[in-house]
C-alpha cells in the first residue's frame, strides 16, 4: 500500500528518486499530456453549462483519480515513489525546503519570473514548458505574489466543520464544503494556494509546475479528514441533476470511474499523518 508523506519529512533519497520520476517523465511526453487533460477541463468547465474537474461537486473525485493516474506514471518510472503532499499551513513561505535547489527550486526571477534554481530551471534544460497559454517556454512563479497569505490551520478547520458536502446550484456560487475548499465562497483555501504561487500555477496549464501535485495532494488529504470526521455525509447529488456528475455518473475522460468509486482513497493509497 503506497503511503503518501508530508514532502517535510522525505529524504534526500526520497526526494532525489521523486524529481528523477519527474524528469523522466517529462522527457517520455508522458508528463505534457497530464498538462494538456487538465488544461482542456479547466477551460471547458462554466457554471451554467457541463462541469466536471472543476466548479461541480466532482472536483474533488475528479483530482482523486487524475493524482492517482499521475502516481500510477511515477510509479512506473520507480517503483518506490508515492506523491508528497504540501501543508501549506505549516511550510508558509518561500523559505520554506521545499523551494530549495535539492527538490522543487525557487521563486522566478523578478524581471519574467522565471525559476532559476533547482531542477526544474529553465538553465536546466530538462523542465520546457511545452503546453502554454502564451510564448513564454520557461516555468514561472512568483511565491507570495496573489496579495493573500496562505490559508491558516484556523481556515482549514473551520472549512473541514461544514457538514454538508455540496449544495444546489452545484457551481462556485454553492455552499458547503466542496465549494469552500474549492476556494470560490468563503475563506478560499485551494485557489488561493493556486494564486500565490502564480506563474503557470495561476493557469489552465497549472500542472506544468511539479508544486501542483504536492498541492492537489494536500487537498485529497484534506477531502480524506472531512471524510473521516462527517462518516455519515456523502457526496452530493447523488441523481438526476443536469450539467454535473452524480453519484454514479461516469467522470470524463475516463470511461469506467464515478464519483461513487473514488470516496474510499486508502483502496490505492494512505497518508503518513490525520487531522
Amino acid at each position: 500500500m503506497a503511503v503518501r508523506k508530508n514532502q517535510a519529512t522525505l529524504t534526500s533519497t526520497e526526494k532525489r528518486a521523486f524529481v528523477n520520476a519527474l524528469l523522466a517523465l517529462k522527457r517520455s511526453g508522458r508528463y505534457d499530456s497530464f498538462v494538456t487533460t487538465h488544461n482542456e477541463f479547466i477551460t471547458s468547465d462554466s457554471d451554467n453549462g457541463d462541469r466536471v474537474g472543476h466548479r461541480s461537486p466532482s472536483f474533488l473525485p475528479w483530482h482523486r483519480r487524475f493524482l492517482i493516474q499521475f502516481e500510477e506514471a511515477l510509479q512506473s518510472v520507480d517503483s518506490s515513489v508515492t506523491l508528497p503532499y504540501w501543508d501549506w499551513t505549516d511550510d508558509r513561505t518561500a523559505a520554506s525546503s521545499m523551494w530549495a535547489p535539492d527538490f522543487l527550486g525557487g521563486t522566478g526571477r523578478s524581471l519574467d519570473g522565471q525559476v532559476i534554481t533547482g531542477p526544474f530551471a529553465a538553465s536546466s534544460g530538462n523542465w520546457p514548458i511545452n503546453v502554454r497559454v502564451d510564448g513564454r517556454s520557461f516555468l514561472r512563479r512568483s511565491l507570495g505574489g496573489g496579495g493573500r497569505p496562505l490559508p491558516t490551520r484556523a481556515e482549514v478547520d473551520s472549512v473541514l466543520a461544514m457538514p454538508t458536502y455540496d449544495t444546489a446550484p452545484w457551481n462556485s456560487a454553492s455552499d458547503g464544503f466542496r465549494n469552500h475548499l474549492e476556494g470560490w465562497r468563503g475563506v478560499n483555501l485551494h485557489n488561493r494556494v493556486h494564486v500565490w504561487i502564480g506563474g503557470q500555477m495561476g493557469t489552465g496549464v497549472s500542472p506544468n509546475d511539479p508544486v501542483f501535485w504536492l498541492h492537489h495532494c494536500f487537498i485529497d488529504k484534506l477531502w480524506a479528514d472531512w471524510q473521516r470526521r462527517h462518516p455519515d455525509s456523502g457526496y452530493l447529488p447523488t441523481g438526476g441533476t443536469p450539467n454535473v456528475v452524480d453519484l454514479h455518473d461516469t467522470m470524463r475522460p475516463w470511461n469506467d470511474v464515478s464519483p461513487q468509486d473514488m470516496l474510499d482513497h486508502t483502496a490505492h493509497y494512505t497518508y503518513d499523518t490525520a487531522a
